[in-house]
């Protein structure tokens, strides 16, 4: 193993013979990182460089996915990986690749869902009153004006942290919240829960439809041109999970038709959105790069997860965020 994978300085002897590995023993990869060692420590563990007695790893990069592979390959011994983000995609061949019993695998699903739906707030309400029309503005021109949120219908597609957390902040509008799910278990504070084999029927009926779905294979464009011409000319999509949920082709195309409102979307395929990219000089369309849970605010949330999921290690509590790798998230 490299330098640039080691966690702490001072090697552990590896043990020969009847060994076990060390059940608070965690390697924290691709680089150190202060905050998320204390967190390993206030769970009861000991970060340690990756070895035959490390029994957890915390993998803190999504950009590298593709180097777990081989650390997955080669250390049998590791009982659970913790990753850094909600989503696994990047993560999802890996993942069944190396899926075996004794390996459990969380993510932060579920962690960040309070800067992410004040984000997706944020944006439904940008986009209902034209602020991408008005930021561009260079003369007092009231054409076309805004809609209230107040008493609309919201369409969230997608049942987790963030979709719960986003209802609970729609509460004080008065909104009929409608829920696409996998299922139809109803989700609290939504009018009604649908399964996704429903989200044709519902499009039509929303004034709002908010993506927050993990991405799969299942759920790539997700959002394609179909959908779209099913949604009322005066909607809005808002999209705060991940860009290959809608197909970007049929969005531009969608919006430079007017057949809907206007769209606001904290996420892209291809991300980056390429400078000259069309999206950009839309009106309709209000783009933020991938801000909605910035490291600032996340940092301190995925460190009480590995705090909670350490102590879950050595046997105090249950493991928060599990993946299940054959839904992908």
């Amino acid at each position: 193993m490299t330098g640039q994978h080691r966690a702490v300085v001072q090697d552990e002897p590896v043990r020969t013979g009847a060994w076990r590995p060390e059940p608070g023993a965690v390697a924290i990869l691709p680089t150190e990182n202060a905050l998320f060692a204390e967190a390993v420590g206030a769970g009861g563990g000991v970060v340690a460089p990756l070895s035959a007695q490390t029994k957890g790893l915390i993998w803190l990069s999504y950009a590298r996915a593709a180097e777990l592979e081989n650390i997955l390959a080669e250390n049998p011994q590791l009982g659970w990986v913790q990753l850094p983000w909600a989503g696994v995609d990047a993560f999802a061949s890996i993942l069944a690749r190396h899926r075996r019993d004794d390996l459990l695998v969380t993510s932060a699903k579920g962690a960040y869902a309070q800067p992410v739906a004040e984000h997706a707030l944020a944006l439904i309400l940008a986009s209902l009153r034209v602020l991408p029309q008005r930021a561009r503005a260079r003369s007092w021109n009231a054409e076309p004006a805004g809609v209230s949120l107040y008493g609309r219908t919201v369409l969230v597609i997608g049942a987790g942290g963030i979709a719960r957390e986003l209802i609970r902040l729609l509460e004080p509008f008065g909104t009929d919240i409608v829920v696409v799910r996998r299922s139809s278990e109803p989700v609290p504070g939504a009018a009604r829960t649908v399964p996704v084999a429903q989200l044709d029927a519902e499009l039509g009926k929303a004034d709002v439809v908010v993506v927050a779905a993990a991405l799969t294979g299942e759920t790539r464009h997700l959002i394609g041109a179909a959908q779209i011409a099913l949604m009322a000319p005066t909607a809005h999509l808002v999209n705060i999970a991940r860009g290959p949920l809608i197909d970007t082709d049929a969005l531009v195309n969608a919006l430079a038709a007017g057949r809907i409102a206007g769209a606001a979307i904290d996420v892209t395929d291809p991300e980056p959105l390429p400078d000259g990219h069309a999206l950009w000089s839309e009106p309709r369309c209000l783009i933020t790069p991938h801000m909605a849970d910035t490291p600032e605010m996340t940092a301190p949330l995925l460190a009480e997860r590995i705090r909670l999921n350490v102590a879950a290690l050595l046997g105090s509590r249950p493991f928060v965020g599990v993946v299940d790798p054959v839904a992908g998230y």
